[in-house]
């Protein structure tokens, strides 16, 4: 089975503009960021830019055999590596997302709006180097 690379990069375009609008909301001074309530709009953006990542593991994985590999979140972070698609620091970062999305999801009253401002504003590389590795890894295919 062939990886959908179609499928692939149109999820990154996604990814793309999910952190066009977490870079404007990372800009804001805190103390507005928190004031507006803008933080809402950054938790959505950052949610469906982790879910993202995540599609578009579990169909990388699915399509080269490792499927078992795609069950759960933190086990496509660790499949990719383990297929050589993305490095292994990038495989830890994809770890902690993953745990952070499952906080987003099910303890979303566990997050303050400063901790997601923290995170908008010093973490989005790791999503962006997300998106280049798969896509060095797509030329490859």
């Amino acid at each position: 089975m062939a990886i959908d690379k179609i499928l692939v990069k149109q999820r990154l375009v996604l990814i793309s503009e999910y952190l066009i609008e977490l870079e404007a909301l990372s800009n804001l001074p805190k103390e507005e960021f928190v004031k507006k309530r803008t933080a809402a709009s950054a938790e959505s953006f950052l949610r469906r830019s982790l879910e993202a990542i995540f599609d578009v593991g579990r169909h990388i994985l699915a399509k080269s055999g490792g499927t078992n590999l795609a069950q759960e979140y933190k086990s496509i972070a660790q499949g990719l590596e383990q297929k050589g698609i993305i490095s292994i620091d990038l495989e830890g970062q994809l770890i902690k997302m993953a745990g952070y999305r499952n906080r987003m999801v099910h303890l979303y009253f566990q997050i303050s709006d400063e901790e997601l401002y923290e995170i908008i504003s010093h973490y989005l590389e790791d999503i962006r180097r997300f998106q280049k590795e798969i896509l060095a890894y797509l030329s490859k295919q």
